[in-house]
């Protein structure tokens, strides 16, 4: 017997009350964002919305509808054949499409129509995105921020990574973006960058685990880390919180760098090629020397030189325009292991624990970025 039509169409503040969340529209717009946890049940795959958005609007809306019938009709049985099978009478899921309208209607419909409790989200994804956007610009007013800085390879990350194992709040933004911040940032393996409507999905949902009555942890940064960009709030957020600087002898930075960035020379031209975006911040005989480095997989050399020439040269600079950053408390990181970890976090804890000693920058201030 079919479903009742009650509660056929639900806002987004029930979304939480459904079994599964079922995203209707195509594949790439399910990739470019989708709802965390959905799953992709496309009624059109990408050729076939091209095609049909095409035949609407160069010939006949009427054709673009009944060939589109077809093949919604054609992909609604294929996933009810495969991926809906197993589900008991008394599933309820939640189906949205872009603004909630024919894709995920006509979905619905059928799932009702099966006798389970299916409903639409009212204005699909588009209200769901609105909403993200909205929690973005109230949610990091919320939490007090503490933020660690330090010059590049002086274990910010693993300091973070390390609070987190003790029970800390921790907004890791490099692992949310899946890039380092820098011109060499990029993720091992060749991993993409999520897009930013991505990126603001999962900030959010970061954002919504965090307890308001508890610091939170994050690593200082620029506005942009590599093709995502912050938001305004949060930006502001750490630019104005209080600050705590690791003070990292230069072997074990070197050492940091060998172990989280040796990856890249498993492709020595390749790396080579990733150097050329210094070109105008170095001089090309340094640019050239450096790329003749990453030729010979001499990482050491290439990597003390890029401290030495480029990075610490700019974080010097920001000491010079922020002096807040002189001021600010400094945590001795003297080794990478877990004890001296350890040491520093405990280090971190006292000075977070009063927040009043710590300086609030005037500025945002994010240090120099690794390679």
């Amino acid at each position: 017997m079919a479903a009742k039509d009650k509660d056929r169409i639900v806002p987004l503040e029930r979304m939480d009350e459904f079994d599964a969340i079922i995203d209707a529209r195509s594949p790439a717009e399910f990739l470019e964002d989708h709802i965390p946890g959905a799953i992709n049940l496309p009624v059109l795959d990408d050729t076939e919305r091209r095609i049909i958005g095409t035949i609407y609007k160069q010939h006949s809306a009427f054709e673009a509808r009944r060939l589109g019938a077809a093949w919604v009709a054609k992909n609604l049985a294929r996933h009810l054949q495969e991926r809906l099978q197993q589900h008991p009478p008394s599933w309820r899921p939640l189906v949205y499409c872009w603004r909630g309208g024919q894709r995920s209607g006509a979905f619905v419909t059928w799932l009702r129509m099966i006798g389970w409790s299916a409903a639409q989200l009212a204005g699909g994804y588009k209200t769901y995105r609105r909403w993200v956007l909205e929690r973005l610009a109230e949610l990091p007013a919320h939490f007090s921020w503490r933020v660690i800085a330090g010059p590049t390879g002086s274990g910010k990350t693993r300091v973070l990574q390390a609070l987190e194992r003790r029970g800390h709040q921790v907004l890791d933004l490099e692992a949310l973006a899946r890039h380092r911040g820098s011109i060499l940032g990029a993720w091992p393996g060749g991993e993409a960058q999520p897009t930013q409507k991505a990126f603001d999905t999962a900030l959010v949902a970061a954002l919504r685990r965090f307890d308001p009555s508890r610091p939170v942890f994050v690593e200082a940064e620029s506005k942009r880390i590599g093709l995502v960009q912050l938001p305004e709030v949060l930006h502001e957020a750490m630019r104005l919180a209080p600050m705590i600087v690791l003070d990292t002898p230069q072997e074990c930075r070197l050492q940091l760098l060998l172990e989280d960035y040796g990856w890249l020379g498993d492709e020595p031209e390749a790396l080579a090629r990733r150097l050329e975006r210094f070109k105008g911040f170095v001089p090309n005989e340094t640019l050239r020397r450096w790329q003749e480095l990453a030729l010979r997989r001499d990482l050491a050399t290439l990597f003390a030189e890029l401290i030495a020439r480029h990075y610490d040269p700019l974080y010097r600079r920001s000491l010079a325009r922020h002096p807040e950053l002189v001021q600010a408390p400094r945590v001795r990181l003297t080794e990478l292991d877990t004890a001296a970890l350890e040491a520093a976090c405990g280090e971190i804890e006292a000075w977070g624990s009063a927040s009043e000693l710590l300086p609030r920058p005037s500025s945002a201030a994010a240090s120099a970025r690794p390679p």
